[in-house]
Protein backbone atom coordinates (compact mmCIF):
# COMPACT_ATOMS: atom_id res chain seq x y z
CA UNK A 1 0.00 0.00 0.00
CA UNK A 2 1.32 3.44 -0.97
CA UNK A 3 0.56 6.17 1.55
CA UNK A 4 0.87 9.87 0.76
CA UNK A 5 1.73 12.14 3.68
CA UNK A 6 1.52 15.91 3.25
CA UNK A 7 3.57 18.11 5.55
CA UNK A 8 5.92 15.14 5.89
CA UNK A 9 8.96 17.22 6.80
CA UNK A 10 7.17 19.06 9.59
CA UNK A 11 6.89 18.30 13.28
CA UNK A 12 3.71 16.20 13.33
CA UNK A 13 4.03 15.05 9.72
CA UNK A 14 7.49 13.57 10.28
CA UNK A 15 6.21 11.72 13.35
CA UNK A 16 3.38 10.27 11.25
CA UNK A 17 5.90 9.23 8.58
CA UNK A 18 8.04 7.41 11.14
CA UNK A 19 5.02 5.65 12.60
CA UNK A 20 3.97 4.47 9.14
CA UNK A 21 7.48 3.27 8.28
CA UNK A 22 7.58 1.34 11.56
CA UNK A 23 4.51 -0.51 10.29
CA UNK A 24 6.23 -1.35 7.02
CA UNK A 25 4.16 1.02 4.87
CA UNK A 26 5.40 2.49 1.58
CA UNK A 27 5.47 6.22 2.24
CA UNK A 28 5.39 9.00 -0.34
CA UNK A 29 6.32 12.29 1.35
CA UNK A 30 4.96 15.52 -0.11
CA UNK A 31 7.21 18.49 0.68
CA UNK A 32 7.62 21.98 -0.67
CA UNK A 33 10.79 22.73 -2.58
CA UNK A 34 11.79 25.19 0.17
CA UNK A 35 11.06 22.85 3.09
CA UNK A 36 14.00 21.67 5.21
CA UNK A 37 14.38 17.88 4.88
CA UNK A 38 16.20 17.29 8.16
CA UNK A 39 13.33 15.30 9.66
CA UNK A 40 13.34 12.93 6.68
CA UNK A 41 17.07 12.33 6.33
CA UNK A 42 17.97 8.66 6.03
CA UNK A 43 14.40 7.42 5.94
CA UNK A 44 13.36 4.84 3.31
CA UNK A 45 10.66 6.77 1.49
CA UNK A 46 9.75 8.47 -1.77
CA UNK A 47 9.88 12.27 -1.80
CA UNK A 48 7.79 14.36 -4.18
CA UNK A 49 7.71 18.14 -4.51
CA UNK A 50 4.42 19.95 -4.29
CA UNK A 51 2.49 22.77 -2.69
CA UNK A 52 -1.03 23.05 -1.29
CA UNK A 53 -1.60 26.04 -3.53
CA UNK A 54 -0.54 24.14 -6.68
CA UNK A 55 -3.36 21.74 -7.62
CA UNK A 56 -1.41 20.14 -10.47
CA UNK A 57 1.40 19.18 -8.09
CA UNK A 58 -1.13 17.63 -5.70
CA UNK A 59 -2.68 15.53 -8.45
CA UNK A 60 0.74 14.30 -9.49
CA UNK A 61 1.64 13.44 -5.91
CA UNK A 62 -1.61 11.54 -5.38
CA UNK A 63 -1.29 9.40 -8.48
CA UNK A 64 -1.49 5.72 -7.53
CA UNK A 65 -1.85 6.23 -3.77
CA UNK A 66 -4.04 3.98 -1.63
CA UNK A 67 -4.28 6.32 1.35
CA UNK A 68 -3.64 9.92 2.37
CA UNK A 69 -2.64 11.54 5.63
CA UNK A 70 -3.16 15.26 5.08
CA UNK A 71 -1.07 16.78 7.87
CA UNK A 72 0.27 19.90 6.14
CA UNK A 73 -0.92 23.33 7.19
CA UNK A 74 0.27 26.90 7.37
CA UNK A 75 0.65 26.99 11.16
CA UNK A 76 1.47 30.47 12.38
CA UNK A 77 -0.32 32.48 15.04
CA UNK A 78 0.66 35.70 13.26
CA UNK A 79 1.03 36.56 9.58
CA UNK A 80 1.25 39.58 7.31
CA UNK A 81 -0.73 37.73 4.62
CA UNK A 82 -3.88 36.03 6.00
CA UNK A 83 -5.30 35.30 2.49
CA UNK A 84 -2.27 33.12 1.73
CA UNK A 85 -2.93 31.16 4.91
CA UNK A 86 -6.54 30.57 3.86
CA UNK A 87 -5.47 29.45 0.38
CA UNK A 88 -3.17 26.84 1.87
CA UNK A 89 -5.31 25.65 4.76
CA UNK A 90 -8.78 25.77 3.21
CA UNK A 91 -8.43 25.56 -0.58
CA UNK A 92 -5.33 23.38 -0.33
CA UNK A 93 -7.05 20.87 1.94
CA UNK A 94 -9.98 20.55 -0.45
CA UNK A 95 -7.64 20.18 -3.44
CA UNK A 96 -5.42 17.46 -1.96
CA UNK A 97 -8.32 15.43 -0.58
CA UNK A 98 -10.09 15.58 -3.93
CA UNK A 99 -6.89 14.60 -5.71
CA UNK A 100 -6.40 11.56 -3.46
CA UNK A 101 -10.04 10.49 -3.71
CA UNK A 102 -10.00 10.79 -7.50
CA UNK A 103 -6.77 8.75 -7.57
CA UNK A 104 -8.54 5.93 -5.75
CA UNK A 105 -7.49 6.42 -2.13
CA UNK A 106 -9.77 4.27 0.00
CA UNK A 107 -9.06 6.06 3.28
CA UNK A 108 -7.99 9.60 4.20
CA UNK A 109 -7.03 11.07 7.57
CA UNK A 110 -7.32 14.84 7.76
CA UNK A 111 -5.37 16.66 10.47
CA UNK A 112 -7.51 19.44 11.86
CA UNK A 113 -6.78 20.97 15.29
CA UNK A 114 -8.34 21.63 18.68
CA UNK A 115 -7.96 25.27 17.58
CA UNK A 116 -11.34 24.84 15.87
CA UNK A 117 -13.05 23.89 19.17
CA UNK A 118 -14.10 26.64 21.56
CA UNK A 119 -12.58 26.25 25.05
CA UNK A 120 -15.15 26.17 27.83
CA UNK A 121 -15.50 29.32 29.89
CA UNK A 122 -15.46 27.40 33.17
CA UNK A 123 -12.12 25.74 32.41
CA UNK A 124 -13.51 22.21 32.11
CA UNK A 125 -12.35 20.18 29.09
CA UNK A 126 -14.11 20.76 25.78
CA UNK A 127 -14.79 17.83 23.46
CA UNK A 128 -15.96 17.05 19.93
CA UNK A 129 -19.54 18.05 20.79
CA UNK A 130 -18.78 21.49 22.27
CA UNK A 131 -20.78 24.10 20.31
CA UNK A 132 -18.43 26.32 18.31
CA UNK A 133 -19.01 29.10 15.77
CA UNK A 134 -16.74 30.89 13.32
CA UNK A 135 -17.13 33.99 15.48
CA UNK A 136 -15.42 32.09 18.32
CA UNK A 137 -12.19 31.81 16.33
CA UNK A 138 -9.33 34.12 17.31
CA UNK A 139 -6.95 35.12 14.53
CA UNK A 140 -6.48 33.94 10.94
CA UNK A 141 -4.91 30.56 11.80
CA UNK A 142 -7.81 29.38 13.92
CA UNK A 143 -10.40 30.71 11.47
CA UNK A 144 -8.63 29.12 8.50
CA UNK A 145 -8.54 25.73 10.24
CA UNK A 146 -12.19 26.10 11.25
CA UNK A 147 -13.22 26.84 7.66
CA UNK A 148 -10.97 24.04 6.39
CA UNK A 149 -12.61 21.46 8.64
CA UNK A 150 -16.06 22.63 7.52
CA UNK A 151 -14.95 22.34 3.89
CA UNK A 152 -13.68 18.81 4.51
CA UNK A 153 -16.96 17.85 6.15
CA UNK A 154 -18.78 19.08 3.03
CA UNK A 155 -16.53 16.85 0.88
CA UNK A 156 -17.53 13.90 3.05
CA UNK A 157 -21.24 14.70 2.86
CA UNK A 158 -21.54 15.88 -0.72
CA UNK A 159 -18.83 13.92 -2.54
CA UNK A 160 -18.43 10.82 -0.41
CA UNK A 161 -14.80 11.54 0.42
CA UNK A 162 -13.60 8.74 2.75
CA UNK A 163 -12.21 11.06 5.42
CA UNK A 164 -11.66 10.62 9.15
CA UNK A 165 -10.84 13.85 11.00
CA UNK A 166 -8.38 14.13 13.89
CA UNK A 167 -7.93 17.18 16.11
CA UNK A 168 -4.50 17.21 17.80
CA UNK A 169 -4.06 19.43 20.85
CA UNK A 170 -0.57 20.77 21.63
CA UNK A 171 2.07 18.31 20.39
CA UNK A 172 5.41 18.37 22.17
CA UNK A 173 8.47 16.17 21.76
CA UNK A 174 11.53 15.49 19.59
CA UNK A 175 12.25 16.87 16.10
CA UNK A 176 10.53 20.23 16.54
CA UNK A 177 13.05 21.75 14.16
CA UNK A 178 11.31 25.06 13.42
CA UNK A 179 10.42 25.15 16.36
CA UNK A 180 6.65 25.53 16.76
CA UNK A 181 5.29 28.35 18.96
CA UNK A 182 5.02 25.88 21.86
CA UNK A 183 8.52 24.61 21.18
CA UNK A 184 9.81 28.18 21.28
CA UNK A 185 8.19 28.61 24.68
CA UNK A 186 9.87 25.45 25.99
CA UNK A 187 13.27 26.63 24.76
CA UNK A 188 12.84 30.09 26.26
CA UNK A 189 11.74 28.61 29.59
CA UNK A 190 14.65 26.16 29.65
CA UNK A 191 17.05 29.05 29.03
CA UNK A 192 15.56 30.99 31.96
CA UNK A 193 14.08 33.65 29.71
CA UNK A 194 10.53 33.40 31.03
CA UNK A 195 10.62 34.98 34.50
CA UNK A 196 6.85 35.48 34.54
CA UNK A 197 3.69 33.86 33.22
CA UNK A 198 -0.01 34.52 32.65
CA UNK A 199 -2.93 32.48 33.89
CA UNK A 200 -3.68 30.10 31.03
CA UNK A 201 -3.46 26.42 30.26
CA UNK A 202 -2.82 23.93 27.46
CA UNK A 203 -3.52 20.31 26.69
CA UNK A 204 -0.06 18.75 26.25
CA UNK A 205 0.41 15.63 24.12
CA UNK A 206 3.54 13.74 23.08
CA UNK A 207 4.01 14.18 19.33
CA UNK A 208 4.61 10.43 18.90
CA UNK A 209 1.28 9.68 20.58
CA UNK A 210 -0.43 12.17 18.26
CA UNK A 211 1.17 10.38 15.31
CA UNK A 212 0.00 6.99 16.59
CA UNK A 213 -3.46 8.50 17.00
CA UNK A 214 -3.47 9.29 13.28
CA UNK A 215 -2.80 5.63 12.47
CA UNK A 216 -5.46 4.48 14.92
CA UNK A 217 -7.94 6.84 13.26
CA UNK A 218 -7.05 5.32 9.90
CA UNK A 219 -7.55 1.78 11.27
CA UNK A 220 -10.57 2.23 13.52
CA UNK A 221 -12.10 5.67 12.95
CA UNK A 222 -15.49 6.14 11.33
CA UNK A 223 -15.77 8.14 8.11
CA UNK A 224 -17.04 11.62 8.92
CA UNK A 225 -16.21 11.43 12.62
CA UNK A 226 -13.70 13.64 14.43
CA UNK A 227 -11.39 12.59 17.27
CA UNK A 228 -9.44 14.82 19.64
CA UNK A 229 -5.86 13.57 20.00
CA UNK A 230 -4.76 15.17 23.23
CA UNK A 231 -2.89 14.34 26.37
CA UNK A 232 -2.87 16.05 29.75
CA UNK A 233 -4.33 19.42 30.73
CA UNK A 234 -1.72 21.63 32.40
CA UNK A 235 -1.67 25.25 33.50
CA UNK A 236 1.14 27.34 32.03
CA UNK A 237 2.52 27.70 35.54
CA UNK A 238 2.73 23.92 35.94
CA UNK A 239 4.37 23.56 32.52
CA UNK A 240 7.05 26.13 33.40
CA UNK A 241 7.63 24.66 36.85
CA UNK A 242 8.01 21.19 35.31
CA UNK A 243 10.54 22.49 32.79
CA UNK A 244 12.48 24.17 35.63
CA UNK A 245 12.55 20.93 37.60
CA UNK A 246 13.66 18.88 34.59
CA UNK A 247 16.46 21.32 33.73
CA UNK A 248 17.52 22.27 37.24
CA UNK A 249 16.54 25.87 36.57
CA UNK A 250 14.58 28.39 38.61
CA UNK A 251 10.82 28.46 38.07
CA UNK A 252 9.13 31.78 37.39
CA UNK A 253 7.61 33.44 40.44
CA UNK A 254 5.58 36.27 38.96
CA UNK A 255 2.06 35.94 37.55
CA UNK A 256 1.24 38.83 35.25
CA UNK A 257 -2.27 40.07 34.45
CA UNK A 258 -3.08 39.77 30.75
CA UNK A 259 -3.81 43.47 30.43
CA UNK A 260 -0.31 44.41 31.50
CA UNK A 261 1.18 42.66 28.45
CA UNK A 262 -1.22 44.11 25.85
CA UNK A 263 0.81 47.30 25.22
CA UNK A 264 3.96 45.22 24.70
CA UNK A 265 2.17 42.92 22.24
CA UNK A 266 0.79 45.92 20.35
CA UNK A 267 4.25 47.49 20.15
CA UNK A 268 6.11 44.40 18.87
CA UNK A 269 3.36 43.64 16.33
CA UNK A 270 3.46 47.21 15.05
CA UNK A 271 7.24 47.05 14.71
CA UNK A 272 7.01 43.73 12.85
CA UNK A 273 4.46 45.17 10.43
CA UNK A 274 6.56 48.27 9.79
CA UNK A 275 9.54 46.04 9.03
CA UNK A 276 7.37 43.71 6.90
CA UNK A 277 8.80 40.83 8.91
CA UNK A 278 7.26 37.36 8.54
CA UNK A 279 8.94 36.26 11.78
CA UNK A 280 6.28 35.78 14.44
CA UNK A 281 6.73 38.22 17.35
CA UNK A 282 7.41 36.59 20.71
CA UNK A 283 4.09 37.92 22.01
CA UNK A 284 1.00 38.76 19.92
CA UNK A 285 -2.40 40.28 20.56
CA UNK A 286 -4.17 37.16 19.26
CA UNK A 287 -1.97 35.01 21.47
CA UNK A 288 -2.98 37.03 24.50
CA UNK A 289 -6.65 36.77 23.56
CA UNK A 290 -6.29 32.98 23.35
CA UNK A 291 -4.44 32.89 26.66
CA UNK A 292 -7.44 34.31 28.49
CA UNK A 293 -8.94 30.82 28.25
CA UNK A 294 -7.69 27.54 29.65
CA UNK A 295 -7.42 25.50 26.46
CA UNK A 296 -8.32 22.16 28.02
CA UNK A 297 -9.70 19.25 25.97
CA UNK A 298 -10.91 15.69 26.45
CA UNK A 299 -9.62 12.74 24.41
CA UNK A 300 -12.19 10.36 25.90
CA UNK A 301 -13.77 9.63 22.51
CA UNK A 302 -10.41 8.70 20.93
CA UNK A 303 -9.48 6.59 23.95
CA UNK A 304 -12.73 4.64 23.78
CA UNK A 305 -13.25 4.36 20.03
CA UNK A 306 -9.66 4.16 18.79
CA UNK A 307 -7.70 2.76 21.71
CA UNK A 308 -5.70 5.98 21.92
CA UNK A 309 -3.44 5.93 25.01
CA UNK A 310 -1.29 9.05 25.45
CA UNK A 311 1.62 9.07 27.90
CA UNK A 312 2.00 11.66 30.71
CA UNK A 313 2.70 15.24 29.66
CA UNK A 314 5.92 15.32 31.69
CA UNK A 315 7.37 12.65 29.40
CA UNK A 316 6.59 14.82 26.37
CA UNK A 317 8.33 17.79 27.98
CA UNK A 318 11.32 15.67 29.01
CA UNK A 319 11.75 14.19 25.53
CA UNK A 320 11.45 17.64 23.95
CA UNK A 321 14.14 19.03 26.27
CA UNK A 322 16.50 16.13 25.53
CA UNK A 323 16.12 16.73 21.79
CA UNK A 324 16.44 20.52 22.04
CA UNK A 325 19.61 20.15 24.13
CA UNK A 326 21.14 17.57 21.78
CA UNK A 327 20.48 19.83 18.81
CA UNK A 328 21.93 23.04 20.21
CA UNK A 329 18.73 24.93 21.00
CA UNK A 330 19.62 25.21 24.69
CA UNK A 331 23.10 26.59 24.12
CA UNK A 332 23.01 30.01 25.89
CA UNK A 333 25.23 31.44 23.16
Amino acid sequence: MTVLVTGASGFVGAAVVRALLARGQNVRALVRDTSPRRNLEGLPLETVIGDLTDTASLRAAARGVDALYHVAADYRLWTLDPPAMFRANVEGSVAVIRAAAEAGAKRIVYTSSVAVIKPKADGTPADETTPTLASDMIGPYKLSKFEAERAVQRLITNEGAPVVIVNPSTPIGPRDIKPTPTGRMIVEAALGKMPAYVDTGLNVAHVEDVAEGHLLAFDRGEIGERYILGGEDMSLRDILFTIARLTGGKPPRVSLPHGLIVPLAWAVETLARLRRSETEPFVTLDGLRMARKHMFFSSAKARTALGYAPRPAEQALADALVWFRANGFLDPR
